[in-house]
């Protein structure tokens, strides 16, 4: 599965900022082109909410697994300002990584 998270992290990331270094290179209002039609207000929506509840899960998982806070704080705002895409199966490459090495005795 950690090649999957991989994976999908690597496809999230270029993914999304090709895109964005398209947007920005023809000069668009980047903002509101996620609300520019009914078609992409729904998908800015559905993105929005899921965005935040990766990072709720995030902060959660995290903590339960005693990870710093300012590694959480990273995952917040990268989710954020870099993409969700990209941030949230690279956590689930980190959680499984640390989840697995709880399970393996000393």
């Amino acid at each position: 599965m950690r090649i999957v998270y991989l994976v999908l992290s690597l496809v999230g990331l270029v993914g999304t900022w090709w895109f964005n270094i398209a947007s920005m290179s023809a000069g668009e209002n980047y903002l509101a082109g996620w609300f520019a039609n009914a078609a992409s207000s729904s998908a800015a929506v559905d993105i929005i909410v899921v965005a935040i509840a990766a990072c709720v899960f995030m902060v959660v998982e995290g903590r339960r697994l005693g990870w710093p806070t300012w590694s959480l704080v990273l995952l917040v705002v990268g989710s954020f300002a870099i993409a969700a895409a990209f941030v949230f199966p690279l956590f689930l490459f980190l959680r499984d990584r640390a989840v697995h090495r709880e399970e393996v005795p000393a």
